[in-house]
């Protein structure tokens, strides 16, 4: 199975333990870690259903390829990370 892990900081906003689950990619993998914490939703994805800016997902240990349609594939091994993007200068 899948496993999504939110950063810390990012369960400052909501609370939720790693999420198993099947699914063929990044978008129904999220969607049902949604299911269980709706308020995240809200805070990683913008209102056209891409990511944010201030967020990075990785899956494994790459970056996602696609952040507006979130169509990268997962595989059953696969670990997904959602964590703060850092930036400044």
């Amino acid at each position: 199975m899948v496993q999504i892990e939110f950063a810390s900081s990012i369960q400052r906003y909501a609370q939720i333990d790693p999420v198993q689950c099947q699914a063929e990619t990044l978008r129904a993998a999220l969607d049902k870690a949604f299911a269980q914490q709706p308020a995240l939703r809200g805070y990683v994805l913008d209102d056209q259903g891409a990511v944010r800016k201030h967020i990075t997902i990785f899956v494994n240990d790459q970056t996602i390829a696609d952040r507006d349609q979130l169509t990268d594939p997962l595989q059953p091994d696969d670990s997904v990370y959602v964590i703060q993007a850092l930036s400044g200068g």
